[in-house]
């Protein structure tokens, strides 16, 4: 409802919380996020949302008009007129890089078992090609990308200009990157621009000490202070290199392959959430998703059940990618259910707003083995659609 504002009858009605946000969806997130939010008002001029609590005790009013406004009442018990609108992203998702139809290839308009996707600063989409051995910079809007690490011909080796099944991608302010080059056993720096990459972290051969890495899947880098976090497969943990280290910390794992609070089971995914100093990761062979805060010794589960893989609302099965926002909601790439998965914050039920349960396939509604998943500013959604070859966004509504 626009042009007026919510106010309770009471004066003891007060908004618990005022945030300033860009749009009504980042208010209703923001609302979603918070168990006791019943209402919110947002003032579209001014960028300010309130978020109302005890509503239902109260009579609710609308008061007069004194901004352009929009009122969303979440719980309806005693204002059933209004609509509650829901937190949507279009199920019919259009092709941004790779063939439509799923073929891969290695030219400049393909992709090959499409990975990590990072967005940078213009937007502009970066994508780790497992099978290509290479990262694609891609424009959104163009037809064809632009190899920016690695050989465009799709060629494999060890050298400062070659890669081996790059998995991991990080990019900083200057659009330089961090790359996990998963078959080389090592970490690489890669200059915006330049046309080979000096290895930061690793030896190039597989081991288990501080300084070594095996089979490194997944990285994250911290923007405000350069750390960098390294999801190290083959020995089931998560090491964290500061600023210019040749040697790692461990941080996650670290004591075997398994699914106690202690270990880690196949880390494929995680995403650093700064806001509460942890690692959310996803253990694609425990099926679960778990906050692991920097400086414990065990995780706390987020959502799935540990050991467990189904393709209801509250399950996983085989997890790959995860994004958290910032509100504390968290996007699951459920690679064995062909479907992406969304829990708001503190839910262990999920929304599924990507794919059909179950059900892989190349027409717009599905996907096949998502892997990874990634948000632009306006919570599109961006799909790496890894058998599928493709990257399909999901635009947000």
């Amino acid at each position: 409802m626009v042009g007026w504002q919510f106010n309770c009858a009471s004066t003891t009605c007060l908004p618990f919380s005022t945030l300033t946000v860009s749009d009504i969806f980042k208010c209703e997130l923001a609302c979603l996020a918070q168990v006791q939010c019943e209402a919110i008002s947002f003032h579209q001029s001014t960028t300010k949302c309130e978020l109302f609590a005890n509503i239902t005790n109260q009579n609710g009013n609308m008061s007069a008009n004194i901004d352009v406004v929009t009122m969303i009442v979440l719980d309806q018990t005693r204002f059933a007129s209004v609509t509650v609108p829901a937190v949507h992203w279009n199920p019919s998702g259009t092709t941004m890089a790779g063939n439509p139809s799923g073929t891969a290839g290695v030219g400049a308009s393909q992709l090959n078992k499409p990975y990590v996707l990072r967005l940078d600063s213009s937007n502009a989409l970066y994508i780790s090609e497992l099978n290509n051995n290479r990262i694609q910079k891609w424009i959104i809007g163009d037809l064809s990308g632009v190899t920016v690490a690695g050989q465009a011909d799709g060629t494999s080796g060890s050298s400062s200009t070659t890669l081996n099944q790059p998995v991991g991608l990080a990019i900083d302010s200057s659009d330089n990157m961090y790359i996990a080059d998963k078959y080389n056993n090592r970490v690489i720096y890669w200059a915006n621009g330049a046309s080979s990459g000096s290895m930061i972290a690793g030896t190039g051969s597989y081991g288990s000490a501080n300084n070594q890495l095996s089979y490194p899947n997944m990285i994250e880098r911290d923007t405000s202070s350069g750390t960098l976090y390294i999801g190290d497969v083959g020995n089931q943990r998560i090491m964290q290199y500061l600023n210019s280290s040749s040697s790692g910390t461990l941080v996650a794992g670290g004591n075997g392959y398994g699914t106690g609070s202690t270990q880690l089971c196949n880390p494929y995914g995680f995403t650093l959430d700064s806001s509460t100093n942890s690692l959310i990761i996803a253990s694609y062979s425990a099926h679960n998703v778990v906050r692991w805060v920097i400086g414990d010794t065990s995780w706390t589960l987020l959502v799935g059940s540990t050991g467990v893989s189904g393709s209801s609302s509250i399950l996983l099965n085989n997890p790959v990618g995860v994004a958290v926002d910032q509100y504390g909601n968290i996007y699951v790439a459920d690679s064995g259910n062909h479907r992406i998965q969304f829990f708001l914050a503190g839910q262990s039920s999920a929304t599924t707003i990507a794919g059909v349960t179950g059900s892989s396939g190349t027409s717009a509604t599905q996907l096949n083995y998502p892997y990874g998943v990634a948000l632009d500013s306006q919570f599109n959604l961006y799909v790496a659609d890894s058998s599928n070859n493709r990257v399909q966004r999901f635009l947000r509504y």
